[in-house]
């Protein structure tokens, strides 16, 4: 190969700072510059800090490769470092043959059999929820969205209610969560044994964070009564190959990676489902008619998930336009070629759900909401990473299925009874990147009842 043949296949990228590279480019507008980078190829190079080289693709071939056909030759990046102090060594974090193992021990905790066990509680949960809306009164519903689906996890993964579950695990997670995510996004940071006030806050509340759950374990190995809940189904999993099960440390650090991306993800990816529909009213109206001729009046059922077609494109296109997980990235654990392109060990790579799920080459007219697109089994049309929100891969979300679900069902018992209309004085909506993407500064909405049409 010649020279100029090589140089074909060197990505180009905006020129960055001397030092911090784009890192700050980055941090004032996380969606718009990987939008822009994107129009520099299917890879584009830019950097983080004077050393650290990183690649954006944006070609669904070449995507494929980094998460499934060379997966073996990445690992998660550096900056998931900063959750390990909360997760520890969970499905989140975890690499190589630890993380095939542990994914095999909690696998069936997520079989469809099991996930359709949950389905009446996902109901049940979200009845009880809006029994106390008013007609007419304004919510915050980023706030009601994380407090269902923080009750669902917490009752199907613990059989805790949720004031149990919020006041023991809710003020420590949303401390080290903000802590975590502000280390994430920095350049440099102090390492946690130096005593500063942020880093003895971090490491209080995963103290308290590691008390709640340790306890919670040892009361249930000390329990001889057999518990259908994930925790049960954890404790009592045995690897197909040593028969060995978890010990304490594994079980709590994948109840806390659960915990956390078993809430948060839903809640926003639900959150963003009902301003669409708000700003859609043909759309919302469709979904109303779905609704109202498979339930009716009566209360939802389990097995109504997979009778609502059209609620659950509506998801598919909400999750299209506000992926909840708006970026993946990989770290290069050896010298690899995409593409033509050769990474080289210590690289990082990134793939953004939200730029792929906009290229009008596989979504026309991305920034409309249109449910429809996804019918008759659109997605199977595309190529598969043109289309993510689950991640793929070996490291695909475990939760996917109990978060679809979740999701149908809770949208279905509110549809149900109330239409969710954006406050009129509401400030303009963008979106806010942290770790999921979620509406930044919440959602101010009027919710007014509606009476199903049984007709």
């Amino acid at each position: 190969m010649s020279d100029s043949d090589v140089l074909k296949l060197i990505p180009r990228g905006p020129k960055g700072r001397l030092f911090t590279g784009h890192v700050k480019d980055f941090q004032a507008d996380p969606l718009g510059f990987l939008q822009r980078l994107s129009g520099y190829g299917s890879i584009a190079k830019i950097r983080f800090g004077p050393f650290q080289k990183v690649y954006l693709i944006s070609d669904p071939d070449l995507i494929k490769q980094v998460l499934v056909t060379k997966a073996k030759s990445f690992v998660k990046s550096q900056d998931f470092n900063s959750l390990k102090p909360i997760i520890g060594e969970g499905l989140l974090t975890s690499e190589k043959q630890y993380h095939l193992r542990q994914r095999r021990l909690i696998q069936p905790a997520f079989k469809r059999s099991n996930i359709s066990g949950y389905g009446q509680s996902m109901i049940d949960i979200t009845n009880d929820y809006v029994s106390k809306w008013r007609n007419g009164e304004e919510r915050i519903i980023t706030q009601d969205t994380m407090n269902i689906t923080l009750d669902i996890i917490s009752k199907t993964m613990f059989n805790l209610d949720f004031k149990e579950g919020y006041n023991t695990l809710g003020p420590p997670i949303e401390t080290a969560m903000r802590i975590a995510v502000k280390r994430m996004r920095t350049l440099f940071n102090l390492p946690l044994w130096i005593p500063t006030k942020k880093n003895r806050d971090f490491k209080q509340a995963i103290k308290e964070l590691d008390s709640v759950l340790y306890n919670i374990i040892e009361q249930r190995r000390q329990d001889p009564i057999k518990h259908e809940d994930m925790l049960g189904i954890l404790m009592d999993a045995r690897d197909e190959e040593d028969g060995i099960g978890m010990t304490d440390e594994q079980v709590r650090d994948e109840l806390m990676t659960i915990f956390l991306a078993g809430h948060e993800t839903t809640a926003n990816a639900l959150a963003w489902t009902f301003y669409l529909l708000s700003q859609n009213p043909e759309a919302e109206q469709k979904l109303f008619d779905e609704v109202d001729r498979v339930i009716g009046s009566r209360m939802p059922a389990p097995e109504d998930f997979m009778k609502l077609p059209y609620l659950q494109n509506v998801m598919w296109e909400s999750m299209r336009m506000y992926p909840p997980a708006f970026v993946i990235s990989r770290k290069a654990d050896e010298d690899v070629e995409i593409g033509g392109c050769h990474f080289r060990k210590g690289d990082m790579i990134m793939m953004s759900q939200y730029v792929m799920h906009r290229q009008p080459e596989y979504f026309p007219d991305p920034e409309m909401f249109r449910p429809e697109r996804f019918e008759n089994n659109y997605v199977k049309t595309i190529p598969t990473y043109a289309y993510f929100p689950f991640g793929g891969g070996p490291r695909v979300c475990i939760g996917n299925h109990f978060a679809m679900m979740e999701s149908v069902l809770i949208i279905a018992s509110i549809a149900r009874r109330f239409r969710v209309k954006l406050a009129p004085d509401h400030d303009p909506i963008t979106p806010y990147p942290s770790i999921t993407l979620r509406p930044r500064g919440g959602l101010r909405m009027i919710v007014e009842e509606r009476k199903p049409d049984s007709g």
